[in-house]
């Protein structure tokens, strides 16, 4: 296994508990209806989250993200945050977990009257499940990734919407298997107009010249991470440019990195067949650096609650 996502496998993920609607469950007994709107559909939201020294790292940020894909979907309404906190914290207390585990939380439309795309043949209760795993990437220092430039587009809000987190997500892997075809880790996608965009799961950055330089936003994930990289950015300093660039120019990249809730800043060592001349460089360290701080400093700020 390679890429950001990339995790050591942990033997006590065996035995963690999983929330699905107000229980804890066993993981082979962790079961959703065939007529669960995203089994059949992918008719869902969700938001990955990272526990850290004891907090639940931008837990507001990703929740607004929730809600706000909540209300894209029409199911402004039924769902209520305290709740969710409160079964996040549940799960986290139920598996002893402080430290090293990543959070799944997914929220789909619930069980349906029959398979269909029609939201009005949803019962009305979401199924809500939490996933809770030790995951800690891997002891040897990241080697940096390999990006393969994917056939597949990133597409804009009124086509398929990639600030969204759907639980669809096929068009998104269809670009990892090109990837993973051509020998690389993960892909790079271009959005509609050919400008550089995205990755398939993680958003990417480049530097040239000490400048940090990403996309407009406008086709790529809503990142959490993006977002505080983009801030750290800016009060320390960094010149940074948000704006359409080719792909030439990622190519012509002194050094690169992505952003995601589980790797953090991952470096990227190549682009096509372009090898940059630094992984990681020095504004991906530095930024690095600066990301480690604002993690631990959040996590002391906002101690889960205890049981």
């Amino acid at each position: 296994m390679a890429g950001s996502q990339d995790f050591v496998l942990d033997p006590r993920n065996a035995d963690a508990l999983i929330y699905l609607n107000g229980a804890m469950v066993r993981r082979e007994d962790a079961r959703v209806s065939v007529f669960d709107a995203g089994f059949g559909l992918g008719d869902g939201i969700w938001e990955g989250i990272r526990l850290h020294h004891g907090a639940l790292l931008f837990l507001d940020a990703h929740l607004d993200r929730l809600f706000r894909g909540a209300a894209a979907i029409g199911m402004k309404g039924t769902l209520d945050r305290d709740t969710l906190v409160a079964a996040l914290t549940q799960t986290l207390h139920a598996n002893r977990m402080t430290d090293g585990a990543h959070l799944r939380l997914m929220v789909t439309r619930g069980v349906k009257t029959t398979v269909n795309q029609d939201p009005r043949n949803a019962l009305g209760t979401p199924t809500i499940v939490i996933t809770a795993e030790y995951k800690a990437p891997p002891a040897s220092p990241a080697r940096g990734l390999h990006l393969h430039t994917s056939r597949i587009r990133c597409s804009p809000a009124t086509m398929f919407d990639m600030r969204l987190n759907s639980h669809s997500r096929l068009n998104l892997i269809i670009a990892l298997l090109e990837a993973i075809e051509a020998g690389a880790d993960e892909a790079l996608m271009l959005d509609a107009h050919g400008f550089v965009s995205s990755c398939n799961a993680t958003n990417i950055f480049f530097v040239r010249g000490g400048q940090v330089f990403t996309s407009t936003g406008v086709a790529c994930f809503n990142g959490i991470t993006r977002g505080n990289v983009i801030d750290l950015c800016v009060t320390d300093g960094i010149p940074i440019r948000l704006a359409d660039f080719t792909l030439d120019a990622a190519h012509e990249a002194d050094e690169a990195f992505v952003t995601g809730t589980l790797g953090g800043i991952t470096p990227v060592r190549q682009i096509d067949t372009k090898v940059l001349a630094h992984c990681p460089g020095p504004v991906t360290k530095h930024l690095a650096g600066l990301y480690a701080e604002l993690k631990n400093s959040y996590a002391e700020r906002h101690p889960i609650a205890a049981p």
